[in-house]
C-alpha cells in the first residue's frame, strides 16, 4: 500500500465558506478517481498549539495509484480553485505502509 499524507495551513483571512469549499470537493474524489482504496480528511482538532490547520490521508494500491491521483484534472482543479487561493503553508508525505 502506497500512502500520501498532505497538511495544510490556512491564510489568517480564509473563511468558513472556503474552508468549507476544500471539504466538498475532496470529498467527491473517491468516486472520480479509481486509484483511491481510502481517502479521510478533516479540520485540525485544535488539541494542541502550532499545529497544522487541514490534513488529507489518501491510500493508494502502489505508487502508480498516486500518481493518478495527483495527475487526475479534477484533484487538479480542486487544488486550484479551492485549496491555493487560501493555503499558506503545505508539507507533505509520500511512503510505503509498513504491515
Amino acid at each position: 500500500m502506497f500512502r500520501h499524507v498532505v497538511m495544510f495551513r490556512w491564510v489568517p483571512e480564509a473563511t468558513e465558506a472556503q474552508k468549507v469549499a476544500v471539504s466538498n470537493g475532496l470529498r467527491s474524489l473517491p468516486g472520480i478517481i479509481p486509484s483511491i482504496r481510502a481517502f479521510r480528511f478533516g479540520p485540525d482538532a485544535e488539541v494542541n498549539a502550532g499545529n497544522f490547520h487541514f490534513a488529507v490521508v489518501a491510500d493508494f494500491d502502489d505508487l502508480a495509484g498516486y500518481e493518478a491521483y495527483r495527475a487526475d484534472p479534477t484533484h487538479q482543479a480542486i487544488i486550484a480553485d479551492y485549496i491555493a487561493p487560501i493555503s499558506a503553508e503545505r508539507a507533505a508525505v509520500q511512503y510505503e505502509t509498513q504491515a
